[in-house]
Order: structure tokens, then sequence, then C-alpha cells
């Protein structure tokens, strides 16, 4: 098995290596930088560990961007964790792992979410169990076939070397599990979604969870610079608002890894830096057929093969 030394080195690199690249593209608009804040979590609370929280307000690109570090040790797993392994429920765990989400500032531009993350636990008398999750999924405002294409067709070149079996299996995934399951409506285009892995063997599982980390610049920094730039109004503002009102919806309802983190007892600032700056809500919004903004309900929101 990797040591937890290597996956922590791996996951720190990785989250500098993101937030670098965010940085480089505000550069050539302003010099807006991530605020670095580390953190712990001392003896005697119900979690122990430590973490970096990365955040970026008020960019010419993103509005805000959020990409955090943690790793954290408890006595007992959360229910949150243990929904498929029941025989490990109420056993010491560690966790670490880099999420992120980048919100943009123009409507054009998708918000793109991105989670890689290893737990393990110790069962009475046993070894240490290890497994790993992880996925991105794209949210458009405002659908291009192309984009996501190209977001898909990433995950789908990053999962192959593991087998063919993983991206479809992985797509489906993502699919059910960014569902807004009390409107019956899509989160995004999805992307992929797996957890609870380890089926490959720990090393190999371990490389295929760097393998979709280290994609996602690829898959998501293209679609940025060729949407960053086009214009938009008052109309396309509001709608992106609206639509932003939805993937809050889901992070609180829904989110395995917030309920994971609230559970357990974690850093609430930090669980919560996925949060859009601004969102809205309005009673029973439907856009006029034929729209632009329709299309993203009728094309965009709706399960397909996009590769």
């Amino acid at each position: 098995m990797n040591s937890v030394a290597d996956v922590q080195r791996y996951l720190t690199g990785l989250q500098q290596r993101i937030t670098d690249a965010l940085e480089g593209i505000e550069s050539e608009q302003g010099s807006v930088k991530f605020l670095a804040d580390a953190w712990t979590k001392p003896e005697g609370e119900r979690l122990q560990g430590e973490g970096l929280t990365k955040i970026m307000e008020g960019g010419a690109v993103f509005e805000r961007a959020g990409c955090g570090f943690s790793h954290v040790r408890g006595p007992q797993l959360p229910p949150s964790a243990t929904q498929h392994r029941p025989e490990l429920a109420g056993m010491p765990f560690e966790a670490m792992g880099v999420s992120l989400v980048f919100h943009p500032r123009n409507p054009y531009v998708p918000t793109v979410h991105m989670n890689v993350r290893m737990i393990a636990a110790t069962p009475a008398g046993g070894a240490p169990v290890a497994w790993f999750g992880g996925g991105m999924d794209l949210t458009p405002y405002y659908g291009f076939d192309e984009d996501v294409a190209h977001f898909h067709q990433s995950c789908k070149d990053a999962l192959a070397p593991f087998g063919e079996d993983k991206y479809p299996r992985f797509k489906r995934w993502c699919d059910e599990y960014f569902c807004l399951k009390h409107r019956s409506e899509q989160r995004g285009v999805g992307g992929v979604f797996f957890d609870d892995f380890s089926e490959l063997g720990q090393a190999r599982s371990f490389e295929m969870m760097q393998a979709v980390g280290n994609t996602l610049l690829d898959a998501y920094l293209p679609i940025v610079r060729r949407r960053q730039a086009t214009p938009y109004g008052e109309r396309e503002r509001n709608f992106q608002l609206y639509r932003r009102g939805r993937y809050v919806e889901f992070n609180l309802v829904w989110d395995r890894g917030t309920h994971f983190g609230l559970q357990s007892g974690g850093r609430t600032e930090s669980i919560l830096l996925s949060m859009p700056p601004l969102a809205s809500w309005a009673y029973q919004q439907r856009p006029e057929p034929g729209t632009p903004e329709d299309a993203l309900y009728t094309r965009y929101l709706v399960p397909r093969d996009w590769v």
C-alpha cells in the first residue's frame, strides 16, 4: 500500500499546481491571488487534523474559487462514510483530500467541481483498510456541445489505462449522484464520479485517483479561455444566479462530502468553500421555449453520451 505520506505529498502538490494555473489566468486581467489559510483542529476536539484552504474572490475571471486540502483523524467514521461499508461503522479513521469548486464571473463559463480523496479505517484487531474516491463534473449555465464533449473526452482519456469499463461506469455514477432528487433535475452535464474504490488494489487505485486529479486543468481551462470574453448582460447574469441556487441546494441537501465534513466535526468554513458568492431563487421560474436558457434544460440537463 502507498503510505499516507505519499498520498499527502501528491494532494498538496496537486492543490499547488491547480491554484498556480488559476492565478496565471487572473494575472492576465489583474493581480488577484489566492488567500492561503492554514488551519488545525487541535486535540480535544471531536476531529483532529490540519489543512490548507486556498480561496480567491473578486477576480476578473473567477468570482470565487476555492481549493482546499485537508487531513483529518477521528475516533469514529460518520454514517456518510460507511453506507457502503457497514462493517467499518464506528471505527477510527483518517481522511485526506483535495476539493475544489470554481465559480466564474462570466455566465458563459461553466462552474467546475473536483474532489479526490482517500479514507482509511482501522477495524478492531485488524490492519488499516483504505479506499479512494473522487471525480469531477461540469455545471454550465449556457451549454455548448464542444465544451461538454471536451470535458467528457478528457475524463474518458484519463480513465482509459485503468479499464474500458471505468469511464462509462463512473460517468453513469456521476449522472446518478449529481441529481437534485427533490426536483428530478440534474445539477449539470456530469463528468465522472467514483467512491469507496479499492478494487484495483491499493497502489493501482491510488494511481487512478491521481489520473483523475491530474486531468482537471486540461479538461477545464480550455473551456475557460474559449468563453471568458463572451459578452453578456443582465439577462445572462440573472439566469446564472438563479442556476447557482440549484448548486447550493445540491451541496447542502445531497452532497456526501459536505455531510461527511459536518457530521465528523470538520472545519465549517473550509467545508463550505464550494458556495457561490451570490445566488438567487425564484418561484417556478422556467425559460421561454426556444431560448438559450431553455436549451440548458432540454439538451444539457439530460443525461446523454457526449463522447
